[in-house]
């Protein structure tokens, strides 16, 4: 087989695993119109149409899933016998690309991503952070961070930290008058800021005290998809947010929040580096647990 060719059927894999020439293109840092001539190219040489192409939308063909399915195990077959090189290099080289909750985000990779690009000048690290829980092996992930153990049999899930708490926050403006909430069931009297997945589903409070779980579905005329802009309104007095506490603590530094309901806020959330359990790691996603471990 050719150079071409094998290029040819490397753009395809990409393009079938995203069923998008634009992120084909953005992976392998080219145009979409290259993407889509080497598709052309690949189909005239084989005789068969691989896709299915519309202005919005883009499908395999019968000859394209049989294609694809066949190319799969040769390509990983392909990458772990480069990996395996790294065996002889002082750092691994490559990509690792990692799935992130965007509400946490930061607070979970800031140090992390320094650590592992200084140890490793030869490796990339891509990371995408979203709220939307995704499917890492069909979006092209090597890991994902996410909170619960709660994972399918063919993933292998590693506690990476201890401790992330939520918080109820309120300004000082907004306390003017009114009594504080001493208990979960007091927040049915207050403003509150509601918080909403991508998939629009209203995330519920929760809290534990002295063996008691309580899950309080909040209201309030606020509602928003980011825990930085629940921060940002509760500290001006919109309404009481709960946010996580690593979030909270500028705002609570400066004065611009306080604190309530401390005592039922002690659910512990464990938070889990996964990824497939696979017989080969890449010696990238090997350092990447290394880090995130320690």
């Amino acid at each position: 087989m050719e150079n071409s060719e094998l290029a040819e059927l490397a753009v395809f894999a990409v393009v079938a695993k995203y069923l998008s020439f634009r992120q084909a293109a953005t992976e392998r840092g080219t145009s979409a119109s290259a993407i889509s001539h080497s598709i052309r190219s690949l189909e005239t040489r084989v005789g068969v149409r691989l896709f299915h192409r519309t202005t919005r939308s883009v499908s395999l063909t019968e000859a394209g899933e049989i294609l694809f399915t066949r190319l799969g195990p040769a390509f990983s077959d392909m990458r772990a016998a480069v990996d395996e090189l790294n065996s002889f290099r002082a750092t691994p080289f490559g990509t690792v690309r990692i799935n992130v909750p965007n509400s946490i985000a930061p607070f979970v990779l800031g140090d992390a991503m320094e650590l592992l690009l200084k140890r490793n000048p030869g490796l990339k690290l891509e990371v995408v952070a979203t709220d939307t829980l995704v499917d890492i092996v069909e979006q092209g992930f090597d890991a994902g961070i996410r909170f619960g153990e709660r994972l399918s049999q063919d993933m292998i899930a590693v506690r990476i930290k201890s401790k992330f708490r939520f918080t109820v926050v309120g300004s000082p403006s907004y306390f003017e008058g009114k009594q504080p909430p001493l208990t979960p069931h007091d927040l049915h009297s207050h403003t509150c800021i509601r918080y909403a997945f991508p998939s629009g589903t209203i995330f519920n409070w929760e809290f534990f005290k002295n063996g008691e779980t309580v899950q309080v579905e909040v209201s309030g005329p606020l509602t928003v998809d980011s825990q930085e802009l629940m921060a940002d309104a509760a500290a001006r007095g919109l309404g009481l947010g709960y946010v996580w506490e690593d979030r909270a603590a500028p705002y609570l530094r400066d004065g611009r929040l306080r604190r309530c309901l401390e005592d039922w806020c002690n659910v512990d959330e464990g938070l889990f580096l996964y990824f497939p359990s696979r017989r080969h790691q890449s010696a990238g996603l090997r350092a990447l647990i290394e880090v995130m471990k320690a």
